[in-house]
């Protein structure tokens, strides 16, 4: 399959195209990072694409396609550094199922054959009411609770997998004057914002060491659930219920804490273009790919407008502090 689309520049370099064409050309040991949500096996199917890795006969034949791409992702990334995949259990069925599908179980096991090493989950809060609006699960409804609770279930953590490929990290990821931006609703401390950038000794460095905090929990319940890029213009009818991106305070999370300014920034499956946008934000080249049309022109229009955040600009100030309009 040919690219049916592109726009490279700067920046970025997104393709309308299967993602395994894409990774094919791009050289070993080159990609700084990888972020980005697979489909989620046997729930949805995206489209009637036979490339589509939701497009399978069975849920054992979407882990024997999405196992070629986890494989080229670690033939691509530079040793000693880092792939993070966002997914979630799945329920058996659209509307809750019978039973849990242990989907983030499945994506570690695949990872380690390959030779992945993982090191962290990170599981992000989400809302049941507005999952249960979303997704229109039975098993979260209060109406299931009151007629026979054993159907009822939770509205399960969404989870940040990272993994580290092999050997020894060439260029070590570093942050002199510690984290320096906070992406997540809280407001730090008024006391702590006056060591933002703090150049001396970093143990005195009191605002990183509370983002730090904030980021080192494996239980990340300050993401700005609704703070996604633009995505409704992308969905068609059969789209409704599962088009969502995933949130920017979990991708810049990741981008900081396991890429360097510079860096390549890579996305198989890069839907609206979320990955590509916080990359390039944060002074990184974004690279992304994206077999539907639809979500290809969704992302290309996110991008127009992407600059790369700067310490002295009023909204990178505002967004530090997290109080960025929403």
């Amino acid at each position: 399959m040919a690219v049916r689309d592109q726009l490279i520049n700067e920046k970025f370099a997104i393709y309308n195209a299967d993602c395994m064409a894409v990774m094919e050309g791009i050289p070993d040991d080159s990609i700084g990072l990888s972020v980005y949500s697979p489909p989620f096996g046997g729930l949805y199917c995206y489209s009637s694409d036979e490339r589509d890795l939701s497009n399978n006969a069975s849920y054992g034949k979407f882990f024997d396609h999405y196992g070629y791409i986890i494989r080229e992702k670690l033939r691509i990334t530079m040793p000693g550094r880092m792939t993070v995949v966002h997914c979630a259990d799945i329920p058996s069925g659209n509307s809750g199922g019978d039973h849990i599908v242990d989907f983030t179980g499945d994506i570690i096991r695949a990872h380690q054959d390959a030779g992945w090493k993982y090191v962290a989950r990170y599981s992000v809060w989400k809302e049941p009411l507005g999952v249960r609006n979303r997704t229109m699960r039975k098993d979260l409804a209060h109406r299931t609770l009151t007629e026979d609770s054993s159907r009822c279930s939770c509205a399960s953590a969404d989870y940040m997998l990272v993994f580290r490929a092999p050997g020894e990290n060439p260029e070590p990821i570093t942050h002199p004057n510690g984290l320096l931006w906070y992406a997540g609703e809280r407001t730090p401390p008024a006391d702590v914002m006056r060591y933002r950038g703090w150049e001396g000794n970093q143990i005195q460095n009191r605002y990183s060491h509370w983002v730090w905090r904030q980021y080192a929990s494996s239980f990340w319940d300050d993401v700005r659930i609704g703070r996604v890029l633009p995505y409704k213009k992308s969905r068609s009818e059969d789209d409704e219920k599962h088009v969502h991106p995933l949130q920017l305070d979990a991708i810049e999370r990741a981008i900081v804490l396991w890429s360097n300014e510079g860096d390549k920034v890579f996305t198989p499956f890069m839907g609206v273009g979320s990955e590509v946008y916080c990359a390039v934000r944060l002074g990184r080249l974004g690279i992304g790919v994206e077999l539907k049309p639809a979500y290809f022109v969704q992302a290309k229009r996110n991008l127009e407008t992407v600059e790369v955040m700067r310490g002295d600009n009023e909204q990178a100030d505002l967004f530090a502090t997290g109080l960025a309009a929403q």
